[in-house]
């Protein structure tokens, strides 16, 4: 008897269905909520109230090309990267103090 091989499309299918599933499902999220970060970040501006990837609650009160600078109490400002900026927790309208 005469064994038939086996069509190679066929037996990579498999690994392609997996590859397609892993794309959608953790690939093309993950990019997109990177672009948003990164449109967050962009849109950054005074009074901005953000949290830092340390946890760190602060208002924007200079904005810089790869830094911004945070109050964090009255008397208290810190300069943090830009990129450790986790998300924004609102935007004020204006200065209220």
């Amino acid at each position: 008897m005469e064994q038939q091989s086996a069509n190679p499309l066929i037996s990579f299918l498999p690994l392609i269905l997996i590859f397609v599933v892993f794309y959608f499902l953790l690939i093309k999220p993950q990019q997109k909520q990177k672009k948003e970060h990164e449109g967050m970040l962009k849109a950054l501006a005074k009074n901005d109230e953000v949290v830092t990837s340390g946890g760190i609650h602060g208002t924007v009160i200079n904005v810089k090309d790869t830094s911004v600078v945070l109050r964090i109490d009255d008397n208290t400002k810190v300069e943090v990267e830009k990129y450790a900026i986790a998300f924004t927790t609102k935007k004020r309208t204006g200065d209220e103090k």
